[in-house]
């Protein structure tokens, strides 16, 4: 396995002693597991590939909307590396070179771009087929415990990241509003403000960005709801002061800035779908061996390698996922 060079990661003290600061304070507790570009971009550079019709059926239904634990198996983020043994993605570049569409579609002017976002007041408006409705501002989720965990990110552009995350299991917060029986997906919403967000005056997208996964996805222990990375607050342009983080998909699944989540009966649409239907479904499940229309997604670039390496099936994490799609062929996977 290609390792990152020792120069171009993070030094391994600095984050740790970091780290040994917020559990002496209580910030955070211990297990640790393994992010995501969001918004696909449209790069002409990568390799194209046959164009694949997108899947039209309906997903099974959720099987009984269990939480998994099979997460705590995964290492301590101490170890400055996933599982794998891939290093952490220095702070630097998970902050200066992300997918941001409402601020630009240039990954490395987003960082510069933020400085007037307002990130507080904030709120999240939990709602839809659920008992108990509730709005949760940043008091609120604070009160949930946080947990560090080390993700792998994999874009749907073919690059990837290894990440650090705060937060906690989605599930715990839904666990609060309590599902109705016919609930079987959730609908995330991006906070969306032209004059906050240059990127939607001059790109034209169905505003605001729309995600969703199904019930049982959003329970997984893996989901998180994130606040924070590599010990600290998340920075805006990483999706503050909330996002979605779900490490099997690609990273267009994982919504910034969420302000609204409602569960509801059927299949939401999200902004990619709704935009490139022949391109970005609903499932996005990463898959090496179903390449996006225009690339192949065999391989991936590690940000702070120069080489290649193979993509892994849900991204390296199928022994905790695969038990989630029963139904599903290989291309749905990714569609």
């Amino acid at each position: 396995m290609i390792k990152i060079k020792s120069s171009e990661i993070t030094p391994e003290h600095v984050y740790l002693s970091r780290r040994k600061f917020l559990q002496a304070m209580g910030m955070i507790t211990g297990h640790a597991l393994l992010t995501a570009c969001r918004g696909p971009g449209q790069s002409t550079s990568m390799p194209a590939a046959d164009v694949v019709a997108p899947v039209t059926s309906v997903p099974h239904e959720t099987q009984g909307a269990q939480v998994a634990t099979k997460a705590e198996s995964l290492p301590t983020a101490s170890a400055a590396a996933d599982e794998l043994g891939n290093a952490l993605t220095p702070l630097e570049a998970i902050a200066n070179y992300t997918n941001y569409y409402e601020f630009s579609v240039r990954k490395e002017a987003v960082a510069g771009l933020v400085g007037d976002f307002e990130t507080s007041p904030w709120s999240i408006q939990v709602g839809g087929l659920v008992e108990k409705p509730r709005r949760f501002d940043l008091d609120d989720l604070r009160k949930f415990e946080s947990e560090e965990r080390i993700y792998r990110m994999r874009c749907v552009e073919a690059w990837s990241m290894v990440i650090p995350w705060l937060g906690f299991p989605l599930a715990k917060l839904l666990k609060v509003v309590e599902p109705q029986s016919n609930a079987k997906y959730v609908r995330f919403e991006t906070f969306y403000d032209p004059n906050q967000m240059p990127g939607t005056k001059s790109m034209s997208l169905p505003w605001p960005y729309v995600e969703g996964l199904r019930l049982d996805e959003a329970l997984h222990d893996l989901t998180l709801l994130a606040t924070g990375l590599y010990g600290n607050p998340l920075p805006v342009q990483n999706g503050a002061p909330a996002r979605l983080v779900v490490p099997w998909k690609y990273g267009f699944k994982s919504i910034k800035s969420i302000v609204k989540i409602e569960l509801v009966e059927y299949m939401p649409t999200s902004l990619w779908m709704a935009s490139g239907p022949n391109e970005y479904g609903f499932w996005a499940n990463v898959n090496p061996d179903v390449p996006h229309p225009r690339w192949s997604q065999a391989t991936e670039r590690l940000i702070g390698e120069n080489k290649r390496r193979a993509t892994l099936l849900f991204n390296g994490y199928a022994e905790e996922v695969a038990e989630l799609y029963p139904d599903l062929d290989d291309r749905q996977w990714y569609y």
